[in-house]
């Protein structure tokens, strides 16, 4: 993602498991970064996200920023993804950096309470136990530990991070398969009721925007392809009270066949039942899911079974690859046939929660 965190150094391991504490917040604030274009103001993407984040939660998002030791003999990158679990609770998950499958440093479940900025708790560390105190103060978030014998503090500032591929443009000779125009490359899939798939009954928005109305029926595309690059920009909707399948459910189908997951799994370990995992075929190399209410992007390139082999795959999800040439051996739970070696749609799924896409356009190989 663009404004990512330095990946350098190696924190002390000081957290390893998280347990109950309180983290209590004050309201955070973002920059009003403007540019000029040809003579009009157009608000930067980091600008229309960080407004998006904060008007679905104040608090939810990614902090970073660095840890010390108090006698200076030690230093490291640190970053935390606070995701917004409902009803004024949160949970912050630390780690050395953004974007890398590893074990968090802690993990702490917290509660906003009276507006207060402080929270208290421990964690286990190596050498036991350790203290932890912290304050959050518009856009820092700034805190302390002991333990043993060493002590240091943390500070944090909170980022707001974007794919490099948002707003892609088609490349000449591309498929525009949603411009925001209409629905004309769209259909209802096939069921019981319409054998032959219908006129799509989702929402267009403002915006360029497509959204998922509950209980309608999942789309395909008209047309169908063999091998191609797909781009695709989705955003969750913000159901913070929701746990796992429930929580922003979707999926896009390759061929209408084999599916990469869409899920609100932000902060989480990211499994393949989650955000970029391909169900019961392999997890994401890397939990790459945004916060709800952010747009974010998938490209996908994909080839079809051939001479015997599967199909494969490639993953960039908000510009980092979570799966290179994966080996497809087969179509994915909810496909819509199984006929591998024919052309197929790209079909997106309605899982009952209002998701959004914009921007799909798709180049043939």
């Amino acid at each position: 993602m663009v404004s990512r965190g330095e990946h350098s150094g190696i924190i002390y391991h000081f957290f390893k498991s998280g347990r109950k504490v309180t983290i209590l917040i004050l309201a955070l604030t973002f920059p009003l970064l403007l540019s000029s274009c040809g003579g009009l103001m157009k608000v930067d993407p980091v600008v229309e996200t960080g407004k998006a984040i904060g008007s679905a939660d104040p608090f939810m998002g990614d902090w970073k920023g660095r840890w010390q030791l108090d006698d200076g003999t030690d230093t490291g990158p640190l970053v935390a993804q606070v995701i917004a679990l409902g009803k004024g609770k949160y949970r912050a998950v630390f780690l050395d950096e953004f974007d890398t499958r590893a074990e968090p440093r802690a993990v702490l479940n917290d509660e906003v309470e009276d507006q207060n900025a402080s929270f208290t708790g421990q964690a286990d560390s190596e050498g036991g136990y350790l203290d932890l105190k912290g304050q959050v103060e518009g856009d820092n978030f700034a805190g302390s530990f002991q333990g043993g014998d060493f002590s240091g503090k943390f500070e944090l500032s909170r980022t707001v991070r974007v794919s490099p591929t948002l707003g892609a443009e088609p490349p000449a000779g591309a498929v525009v398969l949603f411009n925001g125009k209409n629905f004309k490359q769209w259909k209802h899939t096939p069921s019981k009721k319409n054998p032959t798939g219908g006129p799509v009954q989702w929402i267009r928005k403002k915006g360029g925007v497509m959204e998922v109305k509950p209980g309608t029926g999942s789309i395909m595309t008209k047309k169908k392809f063999t091998d191609f690059k797909l781009h695709i920009e989705f955003r969750l909707p913000f159901m913070p009270e929701k746990r796992g399948q429930a929580r922003a459910n979707s999926g896009v189908y390759l061929q209408g066949r084999y599916e990469v997951q869409v899920l609100d799994s932000y902060g989480l370990e990211g499994r393949d039942n989650e955000c970029g995992g391909i169900y019961k075929v392999g997890p994401p190399l890397v939990n790459m899911c945004a916060p709800p209410a952010q747009w974010q992007t998938y490209d996908i390139t994909f080839g079809a079974p051939k001479a015997g082999k599967p199909a494969r795959a490639t993953v960039v999800h908000n510009g980092v690859t979570i799966h290179d040439e994966i080996e497809l051996p087969g179509p994915t739970g909810g496909a819509l046939d199984s006929n591998v070696n024919e052309p197929g749609g790209i079909y997106l799924q309605d899982h009952s929660n209002p998701m959004q896409f914009r921007n799909i356009w798709l180049v043939e190989l």
